[in-house]
């Protein structure tokens, strides 16, 4: 897009209320069939730039030029004959007129004669009822007034608007937000779509997953202020992240992206639990009542329960991250204060052992010293159990070297270690859970497998997905596995290692081979699902 020519230039755009800066200092161009993504958070200024593109609000200061030339944009109208279409977070809809004329109201499709233009009602009827199929809508609604409407279908009528007609520049501020999963999707692909046709996208959107599938660029917004402008090939999720809180401190970046997860995966489930009701409504048309009543109590049951499960697994989530700060900041404080005094008892003692005259004090404060220095190594040895210093500095890779090397010297069983090149560093969470499986399974062929050789694989496959494979050529596990069972006979280390890989979203497949021992294969998905077909 670098060598494409500028449609739109906007040159260090400012918007004042009084003496309260509402936006300051926006600079950016687009290019005819760019997609450029707009995020920040409450108050950063997203929907004030959209309201002055769109004419809505007069600039205080700054220039705005289309096709290289100044627009003043001094009204709605006037960004339309520039080309430039908005759908705003709150669409305004005339509710005295029916959805069709207010979806081409001020933009009629039109035949003239030598007296007058008159509309062409049943064109603009089969374009609206196109639309309305395109996005799953009956399109008897087009003859609605939009104060019967739901939210959902108040949005699309404005979508439709919008679309109904050709653009150059095309607002989106937080048009998504209203939508249905798979609505959204459908208007994910309208706007690529529309990319190919060499129309340009302004999108704002709170769900990242959104912006990382459809952008070239994204410009963050801080408190009114521009951020960065980067280029999305060239960035993470992560990043954007930081830049959005204003801060890369793991405890505010890290709820931020938790939230952008569970809002999307929430969304996919109640599109599906919505399409699954509806073919259970349909099905019971032809029964009755008492039926329907039994379904719907079922149906309210297993939402209860599906929202018990996510309860739930957010709580684990939360439990195991304050459980490994937990243990980080006491590896830190052994290591410290402990530690580091008996290193200088110890030092202390040397000093005396070499002023000492008598042979058997020497003696004697050699061997407290070198009592002192087992208690250190087994300290530091606690510590690394704790936290492994080499995850923090050095990623997983390093972390699962370290781990085998001094898991080979406790055991004695040989370990053959395949770890992918371009594994990277993932979030600190999938590392330390992955770091805490590996470490478990470990620990388990150590107690149970009387095994002499094990075999780990960590890969990174072409979805983006991690996936560790662990065996070993012991006795191997009573088949079929049963890890309720293993529960209840105290054996936790299957049940410990399959919780992991359910809280991360993953699927773990255990096997005992005809010829012995144990066999893990753990899938983890990747953590930003959008990218990973990209």
């Amino acid at each position: 897009m670098a060598d494409a020519p500028k449609l739109l230039q906007i040159n260090n755009l400012s918007k004042y209320f009084g003496a309260l800066g509402a936006l300051t200092g926006v600079t950016f161009d687009l290019a005819p069939g760019e997609v450029l993504g707009v995020v920040g958070q409450r108050g950063s200024g997203k929907s004030t730039l959209f309201q002055l593109l769109s004419g809505v609000y007069t600039l205080t200061s700054g220039e705005v030029l289309v096709d290289g030339k100044r627009a003043g944009l001094r009204g709605a109208a006037q960004a339309q004959r520039l080309g430039i279409e908005t759908v705003h977070q709150n669409p305004q809809l005339a509710d005295n007129f029916t959805v069709l004329h207010n979806m081409f109201m001020g933009r009629e499709l039109c035949v003239s004669n030598s007296l007058k233009l008159w509309p062409r009602e049943r064109e603009m009827a089969a374009v609206a009822h196109d639309f309305f199929v395109e996005f799953e809508l009956s399109p008897d609604l087009i003859f609605e007034r939009p104060v019967n409407l739901s939210n959902e279908q108040r949005q699309i009528v404005a979508l439709g608007r919008a679309l109904c007609r050709p653009s150059r520049v095309l607002l989106l501020d937080d048009a998504l937000a209203a939508l249905s999963f798979e609505r959204q999707q459908k208007l994910i692909n309208r706007i690529k779509l529309l990319s190919s046709q060499n129309v340009a996208v302004i999108l704002s959107s709170d769900d990242l997953k959104h912006i990382f599938a459809v952008t070239d660029r994204i410009l963050v917004l801080y408190q009114g202020r521009q951020v960065t402008l980067r280029t999305t090939a060239e960035t993470t999720p992560r990043e954007i992240v930081e830049l959005i809180v204003g801060s890369n401190r793991q405890e505010q970046v890290t709820p931020v992206i938790w939230a952008f997860e569970n809002y999307h995966a929430a969304q996919q489930q109640a599109e599906e639990l919505r399409r699954t009701q509806m073919t259970l409504r349909q099905s019971l048309e032809a029964q009755d009542s008492l039926n329907r009543q039994l379904i719907e109590r079922l149906r309210d049951q297993v939402e209860a329960l599906d929202r018990l499960n996510l309860a739930l697994q957010d709580a684990n989530r939360r439990l195991m991250t304050e459980r490994e700060a937990e243990r980080k900041a006491l590896a830190r404080d052994l290591h410290d204060q402990v530690i580091q005094d008996l290193l200088s008892y110890n030092y202390q003692l040397e000093d005396a052992e070499g002023e000492a005259s008598d042979e058997a004090q020497r003696e004697e404060l050699s061997g407290i010293r070198n009592g002192i220095r087992l208690v250190v190594s087994s300290l530091r040895q606690l510590c690394s159990d704790l936290r492994p210093p080499t995850i923090d500095s050095h990623g997983l890779s390093a972390a699962i070297r370290s781990l085998t090397h001094q898991w080979t010297k406790l055991s004695g069983v040989k370990v053959t270690l395949d770890i992918d090149p371009d594994l990277g560093r993932l979030p600190e969470t999938i590392e330390l859970s992955v770091f805490r499986i590996i470490q478990e399974g470990l620990s388990n062929v150590r107690k149970h497998s009387q095994a002499s050789l094990v075999n780990l694989s960590l890969m990174r496959m072409p979805n983006a997905s991690l996936v560790v494979q662990l065996s070993d050529n012991g006795k191997g596990i009573v088949r079929p596995l049963n890890l309720a069972k293993l529960s209840e006979q105290k054996h936790f280390g299957l049940v410990g290692i399959s919780e992991r890989v359910t809280l991360l979203g993953g699927t773990m497949q255990v096997e005992s081979p005809e010829v012995g021992g144990l066999a893990l294969r753990i899938e983890i998905p990747s953590p930003y699902p959008s990218l990973a077909g990209d």
